[in-house]
């Protein structure tokens, strides 16, 4: 085999432009549903396997839309489940599943717990049963813990013969009938409200609002044990949301309030939660807002108001962006910064990613996660695998992923061009190697500060 050795010089790169490192293979959204004097028509958005399908739900005015994500990379509707609140003002919906149910809430309005039986997909779904009473009317969110066969509601309402009653924080509630989910616990009483939870291995890291994160255990669901709170941080609001990394060292939260950043912390063995950095998108030319956030592997998802899906990479300090898409075209003079990108969902197979936008609805991504896990090294411009085998594909990358718009030509040594590429909307590209022996110049070419840069990779076939 004749083998490739790639020796590379320094490249500064710059970022331009709202798409890196991400493709749109499908977006969905219907003008005919109710809407505001803002155009919101959407909220939360879920994915779920079933039978070995995988599926997508986006909430809006009107109820919940499920659709099969297809091997052609298409959202293709199934069918719609009207809330039992539809209007303008319905605009916070979310969804959680166990078994067999789709577990829908609202926080809007007359709301109930919805569950819809996922049996008769991929033709329909059909709403089984509807829960408006004293264990729920309005809730503001939902995680359902299905080894254990419970189901987390946050900042709940119960509404009784249409009255709505006081405001419980957090119900749990266990899901043996999972058509008639039974109370084992409300509280608390020192918290105002918990907005958003997460629960890995029956503790629950929680995000209280202006209260910041309250950690417990739920081992026995009935009486939670307190184990740990974050109270006060730097860039402190209104404690929105947060995901835990698969090995329970990192966490990232964002609060939802405009100009703070994203919070990265470490985690300790005891739940203690400490913010080690900050990062985020330019707080031009007006603040921003994070609002939901996956992590997955060394990456962290981001829905971003009016900034769409950014993908970070955690293993930087900061963590630094690797991969953006704008879903949210701000009107001239637009200085309300929760518009946009408000649902995430990474965990989808095929690289695919879902976000929701309020107001220009579903969206399905495609993001090359497992090209992006690679570790990269320092230097300004990556060239991997080193050395490789003729035959086999190179991948050439920013070391910061700044650079989106380049020109890669590849040259022999008496100046022969061999390869012409150019790339747009992406960091990187993957060069198929198959040359005979001998010195190449791979030539990379780019606008920096309005000026054309140009840069040589020195490639050496053996």
């Amino acid at each position: 085999m004749k083998k490739v050795v790639i020796l590379f010089l320094l490249i500064p790169f710059a970022f331009f432009g709202q798409i890196k490192n991400v493709t749109l293979l499908d977006q969905w959204s219907d003008t005919s549903l109710i809407t505001n004097s803002s155009s919101v028509r959407y909220s939360g958005c879920f994915s779920f396997v079933y039978e070995g399908s995988e599926y997508g739900v986006i909430g809006s005015t009107e109820g919940a839309h499920i659709f099969k994500i297809t091997s052609e990379n298409q959202l293709q509707f199934i069918d719609k489940i009207e809330g039992s609140f539809v209007s303008s003002q319905a605009i916070t919906r979310e969804y959680a599943i166990y078994n067999n149910y789709l577990y829908a809430i609202g926080d809007e309005g007359p709301a109930s717990l919805q569950i819809i039986d996922l049996t008769y997909l991929p033709d329909s779904a059909v709403l089984s049963a509807e829960i408006q009473d004293d264990r729920v009317g309005k809730a503001h969110n939902i995680c359902i813990d299905s080894l254990n066969e419970l189901m987390y509601l946050c900042s709940v309402t119960p509404i009784i013969n249409g009255q709505e009653a006081s405001l419980i924080p957090l119900r749990v509630f266990s899901l043996n009938n999972p058509l008639s989910p039974a109370i084992l616990f409300d509280g608390f009483n020192d918290l105002d409200e918990v907005h958003d939870i997460e629960v890995r291995d029956q503790f629950a890291i929680m995000n209280c609002g202006y209260q910041g994160i309250r950690i417990y255990d739920f081992t026995n669901p009935a009486t939670p044990v307190y184990i740990n709170n974050l109270e006060f941080y730097q860039e402190q609001g209104y404690n929105h949301q947060g995901s835990l990394s698969s090995n329970g060292e990192v966490y990232v939260f964002a609060d939802e309030t405009p100009g703070t950043r994203i919070k990265k912390c470490s985690v300790g063995t005891d739940y203690t939660i400490q913010v080690e950095q900050f990062f985020g998108v330019e707080n031009s030319p007006y603040d921003k807002t994070a609002h939901n956030i996956e992590i997955l592997g060394n990456l962290a998802y981001v829905a971003y108001y009016n900034e769409g899906l950014r993908v970070y990479d955690l293993r930087t300090n900061p963590p630094a962006e690797v991969a953006a898409y704008d879903t949210h075209t701000d009107l001239e003079g637009n200085e309300f910064s929760m518009w946009g990108a408000w649902g995430i969902e990474a965990n989808i197979s095929k690289n695919r990613v879902l976000v929701s936008d309020r107001i220009s609805g579903f969206y399905l991504f495609e993001f090359n996660r497992e090209f992006f896990e690679q570790a990269i090294s320092p230097s300004t411009v990556n060239c991997s695998p080193n050395p490789v085998y003729s035959g086999e594909y190179i991948s050439v990358r920013s070391a910061n992923d700044q650079i989106t718009t380049f020109s890669i030509t590849l040259v022999d040594d008496k100046g022969k061009e061999v390869l012409k590429e150019e790339i747009t909307d992406k960091s990187y590209t993957k060069l198929h190697i198959d040359l005979a022996q001998g010195t190449y110049f791979l030539r990379i070419e780019f606008t920096d500060e309005l000026y054309l840069t140009r840069e040589m990779i020195k490639i050496i076939v053996l």
